[in-house]
């Protein structure tokens, strides 16, 4: 006969607004358990935090080992625990059965009775003691001998609420997506954003697809990287290729942006462009050389920028700079997010994702798309900090240089 098992969780944050007690509570039902809200002290001021404590019976420990794993993925912790227990690395680049693997919530693992956060928090990697700090460390990664958080016991995690409603046209944090908001209301949200955290010393870092060319918006992110604004750019070998296509032909696939118009021999001029690169030696070598002039990319060494581009089994080339080797390529991205306060992203679900999975929940990070699909994807994958807002590229470009005080050359 299985055992019924009881357990309580806790959650502060705003719970309501964000949806967060209403998720919880569909995971208990659809794990096949039952609840018990033991407190909810509701905030009495609009900015107030809300604190619960849900008690939760399984019907056994196959469906309470299924309900932990949900909740604390939500954000909720047991309010009774011990002792995280640690496993070592046998294998390098594997981890013992039963580890945990971290979300990108804030996390603290408890040992010898006391809290400790973890760093570098993001999803998908285990927690290692690494001489008495506890870091996130990818599987690859894993060395033997490492020591390593498994089981759920003495993890703790907050969760990541906020309110829908802000004072003001726009909140930035505000859930759902939507193409019938007013989008200068909402670039002045991601504007006075954007210049608090760099205000704050923390980075704005900008994930593009080659959309940003396609549609003719490339000088103006040009203007913006160029008005020193931007910490880093992370992309893929198209966005540079049209780009430097643009620079050196006019055309972007082949198409003349002026006009709209097919070139002659234009779908030779990607190549084209990417062979004048190659010769040239770099991205760089060309903006120094004096071979590429102008675009994203020539703005990028101009100013300084920090860039990363991601290499895939689609690209043509590739261009020198495009980093092929996909751990490579990661840790490139890795290393340019560091200590990210802001990310947005511009029309590029690839890389969008594959940013979101290695940021912590705490950076805001805005979506940009026409496809009010591709918006909704990067928080249906884990990132529910990431906020849409559904709109051509190329107007957001506009309006947010605007925003910024940015002048765009015609």
């Amino acid at each position: 006969m299985s055992k019924l098992i009881i357990a309580t969780f806790q959650a502060k944050g705003h719970l309501i607004d964000s949806g967060l007690l209403s998720d919880a509570l569909e995971a208990v039902q659809a794990a096949g358990a039952t609840y018990r809200v033991v407190r909810l002290d509701i905030g009495k001021q609009r900015h107030d935090e809300s604190q619960l404590e849900l008690e939760v019976q399984a019907p056994n420990k196959k469906a309470f080992d299924r309900l932990r794993a949900d909740l604390m993925s939500l954000g909720l912790s047991e309010t009774e625990t011990q002792d995280a227990t640690f496993a070592e690395v046998d294998i390098a680049g594997t981890a013992p059965e039963g580890f945990y693997s971290t979300t990108n919530l804030v996390t603290e693992v408890r040992v010898g009775g006391q809290w400790i956060q973890v760093q570098n928090q993001r999803m998908d990697a285990t927690v290692v003691d690494d001489q008495g700090t506890l870091r996130c460390i990818k599987l690859r990664d894993l060395k033997q001998g490492m020591k390593l958080v498994v089981g759920f016991t003495g993890i703790r995690v907050t969760p990541h609420t906020t309110r829908k409603l802000q004072e003001g046209k726009f909140g930035f944090m505000q859930g759902g997506v939507s193409s019938e908001r007013r989008l200068e209301a909402q670039v002045e949200e991601v504007a006075r954003e954007w210049k608090r955290v760099r205000a704050e010393g923390r980075k704005v870092i900008l994930v593009a697809g080659p959309v940003v060319v396609h549609v003719g918006a490339a000088p103006t992110l040009a203007a913006i990287l160029k008005a020193g604004l931007v910490d880093g750019l992370l992309s893929g070998n198209a966005l540079a290729v049209h780009d430097i296509e643009v620079a050196l032909y006019g055309t972007s696939l082949g198409v003349e942006l002026q006009n709209g118009r097919p070139s002659v021999h234009g779908h030779m001029h990607h190549m084209r462009a990417i062979n004048t690169i190659r010769r040239a030696g770099s991205i760089q070598a060309a903006v120094q050389k004096k071979v590429l002039k102008t675009g994203v990319m020539h703005a990028c060494v101009q100013a300084k920028v920090p860039f990363c581009l991601a290499g895939s089994i689609r690209d043509d080339g590739p261009l020198p700079d495009t980093e092929m080797d996909l751990i490579k390529a990661q840790e490139g991205y890795a290393k340019i997010l560091e200590n990210a306060g802001l990310v947005v992203i511009l029309s590029s679900m690839l890389h969008g994702i594959g940013t979101g999975n290695m940021i912590a929940a705490d950076v805001l990070t805005v979506c940009v798309d026409i496809h009010p699909a591709v918006v909704s994807k990067l928080s249906d994958r884990g990132s529910a900090q990431s906020q849409g807002i559904v709109t051509d590229v190329g107007a957001f470009l506009a309006v947010l240089a605007a925003q910024l005080g940015v002048a765009v050359k015609a």
